[in-house]
């Protein structure tokens, strides 16, 4: 299936592993030019070389080395991706990090790093690419959430920060329509890729990861990242024109909820 995304430009944050990097590849192989950022210098050089072969381009690819809990370092990512590209047709927003405990045992602190570190990033960074997606006529956001905002499940600040996006997607889908800029989340289960957690986990405690398995994940495997990117390429592509306001499960049957 062609999906219609040649020479589309994609920003795609958090990108130098994991399901950033593999929702970048999808959109580079299906013919995009992508500005990817993270705060680690060295991953996303990598990243950049690694998407660059397989755009067989190098121009193609636009690294910004970017912390986005800052809110002038979003501002800069924007601002070069349109530079480079001359516009923007597509926003991934895949920045996510939460920590803490329980209710007693999780900080103030801990609560605020939770947002900054997911949600403004996502606020932020919409914000400021809605006025170039109308610009073009139109666009697309997507929001890297979980299953863990769709149902209860893991750490509940978590839970709190991911629910927070999905909320924020379905809002933005009902503004931004009449723009022709479609807004959907996607929701992934249990992914496992080189560097994540679930990965640590399973070369740390290979027994006890096998047993989570067996117990959480129909299909007996953790899902992969390209599994995840597939599914957004989809997803911002014309393919998908009538999809907006969605939350969308990529977890291999993980999740509960209706």
């Amino acid at each position: 299936m062609d999906l219609q995304l040649t020479d589309k430009i994609a920003l795609i944050t958090g990108s130098s592993k994991g399901l950033g990097l593999a929702s970048a590849s999808a959109l580079v192989a299906e013919g995009c030019r992508v500005c990817i950022c993270a705060r680690g210098e060295r991953d996303l050089a990598v990243a950049a070389r690694e998407l660059g072969e397989l755009a067989g381009d190098p121009g193609r690819v636009l690294p910004v080395r970017a912390d986005l809990t800052v809110a002038d370092d979003v501002e800069i990512v924007i601002s070069r991706t349109v530079e480079m590209f001359g516009g923007l047709d597509i926003l991934v927003n895949n920045v996510g990090k939460a920590g803490g405990t329980g209710i007693v045992g999780t900080s103030d602190n801990d609560w605020h790093a939770a947002f900054d570190e997911t949600l403004y990033p996502a606020i932020r960074t919409s914000r400021l690419a809605v006025p170039h997606l109308r610009q073009r006529g139109g666009g697309v956001i997507l929001v890297i959430a979980s299953i863990w905002g769709r149902e209860s499940g893991g750490r509940m600040t978590y839970n709190v920060v991911k629910a927070a996006e999905i909320s924020l997607a379905k809002s933005m889908a009902m503004q931004l329509a009449s723009d022709n800029i479609r807004v959907n989340s996607v929701a992934p289960g249990s992914i496992s890729f080189p560097g994540g957690s679930w990965y640590r986990r399973e070369q740390e405690d290979p027994d006890g990861m096998a047993a989570f398995i067996h117990e959480n994940l129909p299909f007996g495997r953790f899902g992969r990242a390209d599994e995840v990117g597939s599914l957004v390429a989809f997803l911002a592509s014309p393919c998908a024109s009538w999809v907006s306001g969605a939350c969308v499960t990529v977890d291999g049957c993980q999740s509960r909820a209706f």
